[in-house]
């Protein structure tokens, strides 16, 4: 028997065999790693899945919640496309003027009918602010310290301007009579200032305005609303270009005897026609007579300014307390308002409105003025008197060639303001008014 020696020994081969099994196990444990880490991110993909399958849920909804506000947005659009549309068409008809804001129908504002207003149950309690009513700041601070609301506001417009649509719109949104002082030249022009040859009385009678007045008379009719409209005041004075003449034989701006009766009467016929009559209270108010040239303060000068029962509404007149004053001055109320109540009544038999008044604080009279004005108010033989619009401002003019302030506001001094307060509101009162404490 031959033996064959093995080309590996078994000591080699088992050697090689105890490697194989150890890289067996190796391999094993780095297989267990693995699969561990496949696990692992297994785990972890699963867990981004389901963030991503939840962010996915959420953009779903945020997507639907985006196109719900477009669609919200195109019908916004839509109804502003509509809402400009129907601005302009407003702006086409009722038409726009620089200074003016654009005159629009006031559905959602309402008024007692012109009929009403003519003859209220309550006098009028009127205040002349700053800049009410387009800011009613003044306004209101000044009634919270009377402790009730006016009835009526009073504000000043020129003939450059078109008609404020906006003015009388806020005042019926307080449930204020609104008080238009119009003033036939441009609101910026001064008191002292009484040369305006384009708005002369016989320009405007013949004719220069009337595109104006015929527009203006429009927007009325348009925004719906009844207004009180004081048409150049005081014309029985010297110290505004539709004065007739200066009290010694001169003319004032160009005007003629006569003039003022038919430039009244034009602007009345114009708003007739457009209809505007059916909305405005037209008021007729000269300035006190005893503080006039002599040959202003006749009965038969008054009258001859009066343009006749069918052009107007109410009579009224201005009536300030203000220096100089005299040695024998007692400030009572038929002192600074008699004589001229005494003359509106003997021209016509209509409602009177004391359409701006004040009192200024110069040498202490004010409390007991203002005690006097609201005991003058209240008297019987005053009952047609229907309401007053108190000029609240302190103003400075020159007077006699000297710079005065008057203090005209009614809480100028505590003692005036409780002199106000106690007329207003105290027992016999002729006033009923919403009270603000």
């Amino acid at each position: 028997m031959v033996w064959s020696t093995p080309s590996v020994s078994p000591v080699t081969r088992v050697s090689e065999l105890a490697k194989a099994l150890a890289g067996q196990a190796q391999l094993r444990d780095q297989r267990d790693a693995l699969l561990a880490q496949v696990d692992a991110l297994q785990a972890k993909l699963d867990a981004q899945n389901s963030e991503l399958a939840s962010g996915q849920n959420q953009l779903a909804s945020a997507t639907a919640s985006m196109d719900s506000l477009r669609a919200q947005l195109g019908q916004v659009q839509a109804q502003l496309k509509d809402a400009k549309s129907a601005a302009a068409r407003a702006a086409r008809v009722s038409g726009y003027h620089a200074g003016s804001s654009t005159p629009v129908a006031s559905a959602a504002v309402t008024a007692p009918s012109k009929a009403q207003l003519l003859d209220p149950a309550s006098p009028y309690f009127g205040m002349y602010t700053e800049q009410a009513p387009f800011n009613w700041a003044t306004l209101d601070a000044v009634s919270a310290k009377v402790g009730a609301l006016p009835s009526m506001v009073g504000y000043f417009a020129g003939w450059e301007q078109g008609f404020r649509a906006d003015a009388v719109i806020r005042a019926w949104n307080r449930n204020m009579l609104p008080m238009m002082t119009w003033e036939s030249r441009p609101i910026d022009d001064q008191n002292n200032v009484i040369d305006a040859p384009a708005y002369s009385l016989p320009n405007i009678i013949a004719g220069d305005f009337d595109a104006y007045l015929h527009q203006y008379a429009k927007d009325i009719v348009t925004t719906g609303l009844p207004l009180a409209l004081r048409l150049d005041h005081e014309m029985n004075s010297i110290w505004y270009p539709w004065a007739e003449d200066d009290g010694h034989g001169g003319s004032i701006n160009g005007n003629r005897q006569g003039d003022y009766v038919k430039m009244w009467q034009h602007v009345h016929d114009i708003f007739e026609a457009e209809g505007a009559n059916q909305y405005v209270i037209w008021v007729w108010a000269p300035n006190r007579i005893d503080n006039l040239p002599a040959a202003h303060q006749g009965l038969e000068y008054t009258r001859s300014l009066y343009p006749g029962d069918a052009d107007v509404d109410w009579i009224g007149m201005s009536g300030y307390l203000r220096p100089p004053f005299k040695a024998d001055q007692n400030y009572t109320f038929d002192e600074t308002f008699g004589a001229t109540l005494g003359q509106l009544r003997a021209i016509a038999k209509k409602p009177i409105v004391v359409a701006e008044v004040g009192a200024s604080e110069t040498d202490g009279h004010k409390p007991t003025w203002v005690a006097n004005f609201f005991r003058g108010l209240d008297a019987e033989e005053n009952s047609d008197i229907v309401g007053f619009a108190w000029f609240d401002l302190a103003v400075s003019t020159y007077v006699q060639g000297s710079l005065t302030t008057n203090d005209w506001r009614i809480d100028s001094r505590p003692e005036s303001l409780a002199a106000f307060t106690n007329g207003l509101l105290g027992p016999g009162t002729r006033f009923r008014l919403v009270t603000t404490q």
